[in-house]
């Protein structure tokens, strides 16, 4: 029996380019993991199948049409897998969950079988976050963030603090509300210039469909981190800080003045 964490991702910055032809977006984003996210298990069956549990399971309105599955059905094999998943992460949360999930399928493939030549293109089909959620490793996404080059490990350990308030927001609607405005390329230098230097493009038109994500970000403000942001197309927002007793104090804080929030701490990868 093998287990598999899948990773949170997130975007410790996002800049928007422009609209493709393709109706896809151009964009420049850096990618971090945190060390926590959702769990599999797998071992060897005479065919694959996928069982959900866990605080998000409901979220999964068909758990055998989930990116779990997909990337089942992705992967050539000599043997079936049967893979139990505990979903921790919000759904529909800017956490690339579905995403993490279908990266941790394919190192457990990678692991017990290896992967074929092509399991990038392999990975594109199922969505533009599972390329870079295959390695969980931090790196610079390009294109529809599927073209990845390394990022360096200046941010590798930091402490981290995830902070959902349970409010899902689908990215279709979040890009739709982006003005079309190119403010610029991600800035030169190590993963933590790039990530203090840089923006989400979608943190306003997020904020206009989801106000919630304004208070995430306010309260996480207040808690002293060296970098509080917005996670992809939201409403996952994040506090980056400098020991593992300020994320602590954020986390009870936090916990105190919106108990209602969902929250996960964690160090990045």
């Amino acid at each position: 029996m093998a287990s598999e964490t899948a990773y949170a991702k997130i975007n410790l910055a996002l800049h928007v380019r422009r609209r493709r032809e393709d109706g896809y977006h151009e964009l420049e984003t850096l990618f971090a993991f945190v060390d926590a996210g959702d769990v599999l298990t797998a071992s060897s069956a005479a065919q694959d199948s996928v069982r959900v549990f866990g605080e998000f399971a409901d979220g999964l309105d068909d758990p055998f049409d989930n990116l779990v599955a997909k990337a089942l059905a992705k992967l050539p094999r000599s043997e079936g897998l049967a893979i139990t998943l505990e979903k921790n992460l919000p759904v529909a949360a800017g956490l690339g969950g579905g995403s993490a999930d279908a990266g941790a399928v394919f190192r457990i493939v990678r692991d017990r079988a290896g992967l074929p030549d092509d399991w990038h293109a392999r990975a594109t089909a199922l969505g533009a976050d599972v390329p870079a959620c295959v390695e969980s490793r931090s790196c610079i996404g390009r294109g529809t963030g599927t073209d990845l080059d390394e990022a360096d490990e200046s941010l590798a350990g930091t402490p981290v603090l995830l902070v959902n308030p349970r409010v899902p927001l689908s990215t279709g609607p979040v890009f739709a509300h982006w003005d079309g405005e190119d403010r610029g390329a991600l800035p030169q230098g190590d993963a933590r210039a790039v990530a203090l230097e840089g923006r989400n493009d979608l943190e306003g038109p997020a904020i206009s469909l989801c106000p919630q994500i304004a208070g995430v970000l306010a309260a996480l403000r207040g808690t002293s981190p060296f970098l509080a942001r917005m996670s992809g197309s939201g409403a996952t927002c994040f506090a980056l800080y400098d020991s593992l007793s300020a994320r602590d104090a954020a986390a009870r804080q936090t916990s105190e003045s919106h108990p209602g929030w969902w929250q996960m701490k964690g160090s990045l990868r």
